[in-house]
């Protein structure tokens, strides 16, 4: 089981629709997939056509009240799963930040779930800001995907990030925390977007998904209707997009399973 954080604290960059997207296309694969939101918000679970469920967020696990493998909760597509968000996660950024091992909560409920084969890949949809839910996802995951807007403003707020990660990283948190992928989104044909590309691929090289995820109106409407974009448009650019990513995320991991053919 692999833990996949999927973060960037500057909003609107397609975190969110990331998340759900590449846990369905994933899961279309057969590849068991274990979608968590850790947004107050809970839009992940919502653009999954998912009602929020009382006591089934992350919120009990990471205060010691429960184990993690009693929030799962199935989803109508197989071999993907989710534990929703709720606002009582608002809480969690309070009370957690209170204790001494504020830091290391969720990696402390992970220990235990870690052990558990049932999931393949765990993907952490990590709320849009610098708090405790956020800081305790990267001190928890084996790596982050960072999903990046082309426009310049994005390149400010991708030194953040990397900033964070070296701290925890040298705070002792999570001594093994990778930069597993950066993900360009909201692509479109234009000389300002082609330059963000070039400049993060300067910088970070082969870290870049060689998948830039198109600004198309069906991937903006497809949570409102409950749907991943591969059942909402299946042959449209963003669906394309995301089998795509999917694909080119299971070959950097090695992914060498019987997996279900996509349709």
């Amino acid at each position: 089981m692999r833990i996949i954080a999927v973060a960037n604290q500057k909003g609107g960059v397609g975190k969110t629709t990331t998340s759900v997207n590449l846990a369905a296309c994933l899961a279309a694969r057969g590849v068991k997939t274990l979608l968590i939101d850790l947004d107050p918000q809970a839009n992940a679970t919502s653009a999954l056509g998912l009602p929020t469920i009382d006591g089934h967020s992350i919120y009990e696990p990471l205060l010691g009240g429960a184990p993690i493998s009693e929030k799962v909760v199935p989803t109508r597509w197989d071999h993907l799963w989710i534990i929703p968000g709720d606002m009582a996660l608002a809480g969690a950024e309070i009370e957690v930040a209170r204790a001494e091992d504020h830091l290391t909560r969720l990696r402390a409920a992970f220990d235990p779930f870690r052990h558990d084969a049932t999931f393949d890949f765990v993907l952490l949809d990590c709320p849009p800001s610098l708090g405790i839910l956020m800081t305790n996802a990267l001190a928890a995951a084996d790596e982050l995907l960072i999903p990046l807007q082309c426009e310049y403003f994005a390149l400010e707020g991708l030194s953040k990030i990397h900033h964070i990660v070296n701290e925890i990283r040298e705070c002792g948190a999570n001594p093994g925390l990778t930069i597993g992928g950066i993900l360009m989104t909201m692509f479109m044909r234009n000389n300002l977007a082609t330059m963000v590309i070039n400049e993060v691929q300067t910088h970070f090289g082969d870290v870049i998904f060689k998948t830039v995820v198109p600004r198309t109106v069906r991937l903006s409407e497809s949570p409102s209707h409950g749907k991943p974009i591969i059942e909402y448009e299946p042959g449209g650019l963003g669906a394309t997009a995301y089998k795509a990513l999917a694909e080119e995320f299971l070959a950097r991991h090695q992914w060498s399973a019987t997996a279900v053919p996509q349709t």
